[in-house]
């Protein structure tokens, strides 16, 4: 069994920062790639920000200059630290793990009042 579980999130003003956490556990041989999805209501799931096992990173273009993710080399867990947050950012933010199979958190809210 894995687990996905996800931290962090909360609600802030426009331009502060928040930080989201993901760590990965369980029965989980293979990772390759994780990232970060959000889907405010009415949406569709988007791509916010990935990192490959290799080290590539993609960014949507909404989030690029303010949003950065890291994975530490080794370590099953994903950062994504949000700065200069606007209202269009709220939304709940899903961490997903990609490796034999797709697996996501269960989802943390944020919201970002103007």
């Amino acid at each position: 069994q894995v687990q996905v579980v996800q931290s962090g999130g909360g609600s802030v003003q426009a331009g502060g920062s928040l930080r989201l956490s993901c760590a990965v556990s369980g029965n989980i041989f293979v990772i390759n790639t994780m990232g970060w999805y959000r889907q405010a209501a009415g949406n569709q799931r988007e791509l916010v920000a990935s990192i490959s096992g290799a080290g590539r990173i993609t960014y949507a273009d909404s989030v690029t200059g303010r949003f950065t993710i890291s994975r530490a080399n080794g370590e099953n867990t994903v950062h994504l630290q949000m700065d200069s947050l606007t209202p269009e950012d709220t939304s709940i933010y899903y961490c997903n793990v990609d490796g034999a199979h797709r697996y996501w958190g269960r989802g943390t809210q944020v919201t970002v009042s103007s």
